[in-house]
């Protein structure tokens, strides 16, 4: 089974070539295209660095270098490295079955106040109240697609269109950590302090990234994340607890 018949190949440069699998925001494209990484990484070929997903495909990494002492042939390293990466694809099409066995994680929030400053914005632009805002998000089922923009920043995909916010027109010069936004449909828990853009609507204390575990990063792509509201009072007996 192939998701996508005509799967696209286009160099971003010397050292990179881009994998395009589909189009969007989905499911079962980010299975397809976790499916395929696995595939590219169990059989390497001289020169390859390392694969990094997106939403809709993956770039592969290379040493040109390598790949050239590796080529009998005077060929164009770029036609190398894609005639490879297209028998890789071919061979990740062929009876492909999505797994059904999902890691999946919760995550406590104490929503709204200082704690989610944008709560009230992100009500007001979809015509709701602010309990119907927490409603929606903490009943939400949500896929990690990917980890990016900081070292554990998931992209968290599955969120409703209910409470679908544009990011702000001005990015704040300090997010804190364990901030939980939303950035169009998407939704997000900042792992570190960092500049950012997104809708704040709460926070939770749980460490999304600690170099000082055997698994750094909390989520990794294809975890399925459950949001659980929390008090105040809980939100600081739990941190305490920590």
């Amino acid at each position: 089974m192939s998701l996508l018949p005509h799967a696209s190949f286009h160099p971003l440069s010397e050292r990179a070539m881009i994998i395009t699998l589909g189009e969007g925001i989905d499911p079962n494209l980010h299975a397809y295209v976790q499916h395929v990484m696995s595939i590219l990484n169990e059989n390497p070929f001289e020169g390859y660095v390392e694969s990094v997903p997106s939403y809709t495909g993956i770039t592969v990494f290379y040493d040109p270098i390598k790949v050239r002492k590796n080529t009998r042939h005077k060929k164009n390293i770029y036609q190398v490295v894609m005639q490879w990466l297209q028998e890789r694809v071919n061979e990740a099409g062929k009876d492909y079955t999505p797994e059904s066995k999902q890691h999946i994680v919760e995550i406590p929030v104490c929503y709204g106040g200082d704690f989610g400053p944008d709560l009230s914005d992100v009500a007001k632009k979809n015509a709701l109240k602010e309990e119907e805002v927490i409603h929606i998000h903490a009943n939400g089922e949500y896929l990690v697609y990917m980890i990016g923009f900081a070292p554990g920043f998931p992209f968290i995909g599955g969120m409703s269109e209910e409470i679908a916010t544009p990011r702000k027109e001005k990015p704040r010069e300090l997010v804190p950590a364990g901030a939980v936004g939303i950035a169009g449909a998407q939704t997000g828990v900042y792992p570190f302090a960092t500049p950012g853009g997104w809708q704040l609507i709460g926070q939770t204390h749980v460490t999304l990234f600690d170099v000082d575990r055997e698994q750094p990063s909390l989520l990794k792509a294809g975890d399925i994340v459950k949001f659980k509201p929390i008090s105040r009072q809980e939100y600081e007996e739990q941190k305490e607890a920590r």
